[in-house]
């Protein structure tokens, strides 16, 4: 159902941004696209894409081979809630200002390094 045999959206979506990332000093690891079809077929992209919630991104001045450097997503969160003790059950426990700040930050220090530009937050 893609256009042209070769030119499947994922992979011309994930050489642009592996071409795109270094250039900026960032190596993204790994990435998600969610992709769905009309009833014609047309591909569409259906999800977030290239974001901190849907890749990993690293400082490549902080990468080595070897090790996993700090990233520039939602680990903040993660580490939060298994340390916060919850079971996994719903409802899940109000995370705290100070993290979600945190990750904001993080989110913004990606953004600025890919496009030079900051969200007010």
């Amino acid at each position: 159902h893609y256009p042209r045999p070769g030119h499947e959206p994922t992979r011309e979506l994930h050489r642009t941004s592996a071409e795109y990332a270094p250039t900026s000093g960032v190596i993204i690891p790994d990435t998600k696209f969610e992709f769905g079809t009309d009833e014609s077929g047309k591909v569409y992209l259906m999800d977030e894409a290239l974001t901190p919630d849907s890749s990993r991104f690293w400082d490549a001045a902080q990468y080595r081979v070897g090790i996993s450097p700090p990233s520039y997503d939602k680990q903040i969160v993660r580490d939060w809630l298994e340390q916060s003790g919850w079971n996994k059950q719903p409802p899940p426990p109000r995370v705290p200002e100070d993290v979600l700040r945190r990750t904001a930050e993080r989110y913004n220090e990606v953004l600025e390094k890919l496009t030079g530009s900051r969200v007010a937050l």
